[in-house]
């Protein structure tokens, strides 16, 4: 997002982390409700262009958003949208962006009530791990002709009793309504929403052998430093990396890898 959508979605994230830091809002269930609204103006491209025309007064576009979904919905989730709609956005496809990730922030708000957050990161990572290695499982989950039933009941199979109820929710979630995202760009952008609810940026790990939690500990306090923020690792293990290991933080590439050195020095020999 850019411009004013940018500035609209920190407001509304402003606003969600207001409303449930009141312990007595259900995270869980404001979540639900912001993605059903998300779905609803996804599908209605008319009422979405509407509540984001630059040319109608911010209130009169919160009491439509009030009237449509009054009752239906609890007073929280019209009153987060009425917020957003008040906004300014740069065009009418930002405001279900923004939507959704505010539900995603509302579920991962509620894991992280119930002390699960760290389960979620890695379950989201270790999901994103064995999908890029299963081409069948991929195939079935971005099946276009197949029913979100379906794959929702495929999800149910894989994860229910196996993964914590918020990670089976937002996967649930991605994978029947995708909007145009492939599965992997939308896992790591969980990823990445997850960390920073931690206020956490994400390395991703990889080493020929599992790490010790001393070696953990100590990788994790370097980038840290090196970053100067709190650093959640999504630890993979590659027997091709030879000895050492690789992290990436964002773009970002710290290879220490021998695999690395020995393909290094080969293109120094041969220029």
């Amino acid at each position: 997002m850019n411009g004013a959508s940018r500035e609209a979605l920190a407001a509304g994230r402003e606003r969600l982390d207001a409303l449930t830091d009141n312990t007595s809002v259900d995270a869980a269930r404001l979540a639900g409700e912001l993605a059903a609204v998300t779905a609803l103006l996804d599908r209605e491209v008319s009422l979405r262009r509407v509540l984001t025309d630059p040319a109608q007064a911010g209130e009169a576009k919160a009491e439509l958003a009030q009237r449509l979904l009054g009752g239906q919905v609890s007073g929280e989730t019209v009153d987060l949208l009425a917020g957003l709609v008040r906004s300014r956005w740069s065009q009418p496809r930002d405001l279900v962006d923004a939507l959704e990730q505010l539900a995603n922030t509302a579920d991962l708000t509620a894991a992280q009530r119930t002390g699960t957050l760290d389960n979620v990161e890695d379950e989201l990572f270790r999901f994103g791990r064995i999908v890029a290695s299963s081409t069948e499982l991929r195939a079935a989950l971005t099946n276009r002709a197949a029913t979100a039933s379906a794959k929702s009941e495929l999800l149910r199979s894989l994860l229910g009793g196996r993964a914590d109820a918020t990670t089976e929710r937002l996967v649930t979630r991605l994978v029947t309504a995708p909007r145009g995202r492939s599965l992997e760009s939308g896992l790591e952008s969980l990823s990445k929403l997850a960390a920073e609810r931690r206020d956490r940026m994400v390395a991703v790990v990889t080493s020929a052998v599992p790490l010790s939690d001393g070696q953990k500990q100590r990788l994790g306090a370097a980038l840290a430093k090196l970053y100067g923020r709190r650093m959640h690792l999504n630890l993979d293990v590659d027997p091709a990396v030879l000895g050492g290991i690789r992290v990436q933080v964002g773009d970002e590439v710290i290879n220490g890898s021998l695999a690395d050195r020995i393909e290094d020095a080969g293109r120094r020999l041969a220029s």
